[in-house]
């Protein structure tokens, strides 16, 4: 659980990177019905929520392991409506702890694509990072903060309100859900929630919020092995009376835990090498020489005038010079060479519009920014008064970060 800044295009955690997107996006509010990585459930303060399909999994589990202290209040089958309602209370405290963050995001001015509930909790995307580390603190610490109010909540409904049976129980696993999902947040590695209070602290501290970032990060290596180990330990000596198989549930269940703090926490080491190289980014530097083709040319013949001026990309144009398509190199490589001469170039091109059309001197934030505005395989780019200078290839902003 915890909050996940966005990496730069060809490192995209939405999974979109700079390939091609198609309806609305979850970050687009008041535009239809969003698409995201699960089923949409709804846009509280006009943030998309999504449920993963792996929360389900995760529901029965919970139902069956909680139906055995059910059972005792409620005999069987009420006793499993019980523990299935305690499944989907859980992942309420999960949801408002998620939309904490968002909230706290958008009041800070941070466009927030996304909510998604997992397997292993929730995740909420952010477009940017906070821009101080004061913000950055508060965003992280929301949830946490939230998780442990509800906890004091339901202490205090338990002490203070005569409760039936089923709902003293159904409360009191609610607090101590609660109370676990706050402090567990509130360890200090990456990816959670102290993880990134740990890296605010250090950018307040440094005034570097990448050294922040990479010194959060091995914490959080060292908070997944810690994970793994104490799994093993109960996996190895349960506690009096336990069954061993609960024991072995554990270790299985830290070993998921551990790996996703592990893979968080490499990908931030990642992230920050990849930001590192951002300032280095150039449009001009990245770009192909583009030909300039009619639409009913050949594709053959567009190819071998593209050989002959040394050229990587393809532009469509009219009779009068005017840039009106990019030809998809994925679709001309699909093409068997015996067909390419019966095949115009136009029937392989997308319409140029304007989100496709990008300055020649982008370069670091802003050619970044550009990139993400409007996902794409490949970008037109143009000189101040308005001639083509040539295509940007998504693929080549991938390559330019090879290797980290």
């Amino acid at each position: 659980m915890g909050v996940a800044d966005t990496a730069p295009p060809a490192q995209d955690k939405s999974g979109n990177g700079t390939g091609e997107t198609g309806g609305d996006g979850p970050g687009r509010p008041g535009q239809g019905r969003p698409t995201g990585p699960g089923l949409f459930i709804g846009r509280p303060f006009g943030v998309p929520v999504f449920v993963s399909p792996s929360w389900f999994l995760v529901a029965i589990l919970v139902t069956v392991v909680f139906e055995g202290q059910v059972d005792g209040v409620v005999p069987p089958p009420g006793s499993f409506v019980v523990a299935f309602l305690y499944a989907v209370l859980l992942y309420g405290s999960v949801f408002v702890h998620e939309l904490s963050h968002a909230v706290t995001a958008r009041a800070m001015g941070l466009p927030v694509r996304s909510v998604v509930l997992h397997v292993l909790g929730g995740e909420t995307a952010i477009e940017r990072e906070a821009p101080t580390p004061g913000r950055e603190f508060l965003i992280a610490f929301a949830g946490p903060v939230t998780n442990l109010v509800l906890a004091v909540l339901g202490l205090l409904a338990r002490l203070l309100l005569p409760l039936p049976p089923v709902a003293e129980l159904l409360v009191d696993a609610l607090t101590f859900a609660n109370l676990l999902v706050g402090v567990f947040n509130l360890l200090p590695g990456l990816p959670l929630d102290g993880g990134r209070l740990v890296r605010a602290t250090v950018w307040k501290i440094t005034g570097n919020g990448a050294r922040g970032a990479v010194i959060a990060a091995w914490i959080g290596r060292g908070v997944a092995l810690a994970c793994l180990a104490g799994g093993a330990f109960l996996a190895a000596y349960p506690a009096s009376g336990e069954d061993g198989g609960i024991g072995w549930l554990a270790l299985l269940w830290s070993a998921l835990v551990a790996s996703f703090i592990w893979v968080g926490a490499t990908q931030a080491l990642r992230a920050e090498k990849v930001r590192d190289r951002i300032p280095a980014l150039s449009a001009r530097r990245l770009a192909r020489r583009a030909t300039l083709v009619t639409a009913d040319v050949p594709l053959a013949e567009a190819i071998r005038r593209a050989h002959d001026h040394r050229a990587g990309a393809l532009v469509i144009a009219d009779h009068d010079g005017r840039p009106r398509g990019l030809v998809s190199e994925k679709a001309v490589t699909a093409v068997p060479e015996h067909r390419r001469p019966w095949i115009q170039a136009g029937e392989l091109s997308r319409a140029v519009h304007d989100d496709l059309v990008l300055s020649a001197d982008l370069s670091g934030e802003d050619l970044v920014a550009a990139l993400r505005r409007a996902p794409a395989t490949e970008y037109l780019l143009v000189e101040a008064d308005g001639r083509v200078y040539g295509v940007l290839a998504a693929t080549d902003v991938d390559r330019a970060f090879d290797g980290i």
